[in-house]
């Protein structure tokens, strides 16, 4: 299929604005997949699609937002990425729905209003007979990368002169040829009415890089996984035991090990997607609505040595540095699949039909926010690529499969061009962009060709079964009826893919879910759903650990 040369022209390149403070992967990648970057003296002040910057926006940005616009921030999300406010949030969750959903987190004690109840429950435990000794870890409630922490097991080692979160330490991690570790797992929430939530098939295991000893409280390198803290060790660059050079692994092969250990892991993974879906939802009623946002968070998962996994903390702005070739192989990744995530459209090149270096004043101008857009989203948009989505799209045979392994018939009901829907976008408003930036110029320019080169890196081959299946919730995604209509952001009325690239969706898993959190947020009814889902899961006990050397093995 061809398209004329008027076509052609209005597909300009995407624009992004980065605050100074953004890692410079950000830039790389958008860079590679043929966006032009913001210049503020040439351009408008509206004339971008994504703005992206570590800490939050104002609501003024909020509510000035262009139709064509996106922001890496909703408001007010700090409510779970500061420790305090996180701990608050779940005690809160814990009185309203029962230790048996949000036992999750460990004990926390805020300083100093919650001093006199922290002396009492440590006076409690230390006069109990038979108790194993209790150990307590103090940080800061609002820093980050390891700094200001404190592991003490006597309060008279307890000192601070800050407000403090203190909770009980887990002493009993399960460790890996005896080192400590810890999983940084991204989410990336894409609407929080309806709530949206993926998180990312790869990710971080970050290791301590001295061995495990509660003995010796003082000693970070064994007690704290931050790469910050890890890469300025004595044992960085050594090549560890079971765990080589460095402090990173990659969550394949983290799986790969399990696996070579005998150990199914499916359980864990659904486990710590019901520790994301759970916290996220302490918070989503009091995001405010607002449109063309998306967030992308940290979760810092640690395993004990019964494989039960614990929340230790939300990150907000979680660190995009490249600091190890495995930094680079996850980050840079994720940030192609976030923008594959977007899926941005034609019509956000429009920018009100203005090019890059048109200044241009959009007072007393209006635009309808897209959730308020509909069904009818797409409708006044040109079909140059929408009708080459949808008639492109085809089932991934992994996923397909996966889910009728899982239990389920997999019900696909749209069906376009004699073609079922893929669970993502074959293509991509970038990909066709760095397409044309690329192309070598010839006198037949005058049409767009109907196929365009796969962008390298930003996508990837349909994965193994055995990989998918570590993210499926539930059984119940089975049931749940896809829709092969462009998915927008923050578009009330749409259903999200259940796979784009690495991001695999967890919420809504299943048709009940998906309403419960259309008009308003009904928590009640979702923490009910979520509660039917574990129910369904696999009972524990299926890992076989014992004790060697000190610290534990696989069997």
């Amino acid at each position: 299929m061809a398209y004329d040369h008027d076509a052609e022209d209005i597909l300009k390149p995407l624009v992004f604005r980065l605050h100074q403070s953004v890692p410079e992967a950000v830039r790389e990648v958008l860079l590679e997949r043929g966006w032009s970057e913001f210049d503020e003296q040439e351009q408008d002040e509206a004339d971008w699609n994504l703005y992206w910057q570590n800490s939050p926006f104002r609501m003024t940005d909020h509510r000035s937002i262009k139709p064509w616009q996106r922001l890496n921030h909703y408001p007010e999300t700090v409510r779970i990425t500061r420790k305090d406010y996180l701990a608050r949030h779940l005690k809160r969750m814990k009185g309203i729905y029962g230790p048996s959903l949000y036992e999750f987190s460990p004990v926390a004690f805020i300083m100093p209003n919650d001093y006199v109840r922290f002396i009492a429950e440590y006076t409690k435990e230390r006069q109990s007979q038979g108790k194993k000794p209790s150990y307590w870890i103090c940080k800061p409630v609002d820093l980050s990368r390891g700094r200001g922490i404190l592991i003490f097991q006597d309060i008279k080692d307890f000192v601070y002169d800050c407000m403090v979160i203190v909770q009980k330490y887990i002493s009993n991690p399960l460790l890996i040829s005896g080192y400590k570790w810890d999983l940084r797992l991204y989410v990336c929430v894409t609407s929080f009415c309806p709530l949206t939530i993926y998180t990312y098939e790869e990710g971080l295991v970050r290791f301590a890089t001295e061995k495990f000893d509660l003995g010796s409280l003082d000693n970070v390198y064994a007690h704290l996984t931050n790469t910050s803290i890890n890469k300025f060790g004595a044992s960085y660059k050594k090549n560890k035991e079971g765990i080589g050079r460095g402090c990173k692994w990659t969550f394949s092969k983290f799986r790969s090990y399990l696996r070579s250990h005998e150990v199914d892991d499916l359980l864990l993974w659904r486990r710590i997607n019901n520790i994301v879906m759970l916290t996220l939802l302490a918070i989503t009623p009091s995001v405010p609505l607002t449109s063309n946002c998306f967030e992308l968070f940290g979760f810092d998962i640690l395993i004990d040595d019964t494989f039960k996994p614990w929340l230790l903390e939300v990150n907000y702005s979680p660190a995009l540095c490249l600091d190890c070739s495995i930094d680079t192989t996850v980050k840079k990744r994720l940030l192609h699949d976030i923008i594959e995530l977007l899926n941005y459209k034609q019509t956000d090149t429009l920018r009100e039909n203005n090019g890059p270096g048109t200044k241009v004043s959009y007072a007393g101008r209006t635009h309808i926010p897209l959730t308020t857009q509909g069904e009818n989203a797409t409708d006044d948009a040109p079909n140059f690529l929408a009708s080459r989505q949808e008639s492109e799209c085809t089932a991934t045979s992994a996923v397909q499969s996966l889910l009728e392994v899982a239990g389920g018939s997999f019900k696909k009901e749209a069906i376009v061009m004699g073609k079922m829907a893929r669970t993502h976008p074959r293509k991509t408003l970038t990909s066709q962009l760095r397409e044309r930036m690329n192309r070598p110029k010839t006198s037949s320019q005058s049409k767009v060709t109907s196929k365009s080169k796969q962008l390298p890196g930003a996508r990837h081959p349909a994965h193994a079964s055995v990989q998918v299946t570590h993210w499926l919730p539930t059984t119940d995604l089975c049931n749940y009826k896809l829709t092969i209509t462009p998915y927008f952001l923050s578009t009330k009325d749409k259903r999200p893919f259940p796979r784009v690239g690495d991001f695999v969706l967890i919420f809504p898993f299943n048709d009940a879910a998906l309403e419960a959190s259309r008009n308003g947020i009904d928590v009640k009814s979702i923490v009910h759903e979520i509660h039917k889902l574990m129910n369904k899961q696999l009972p524990p006990g299926q890992q076989k650990v014992k004790k060697r050397k000190d610290y534990l093995t696989f069997r």
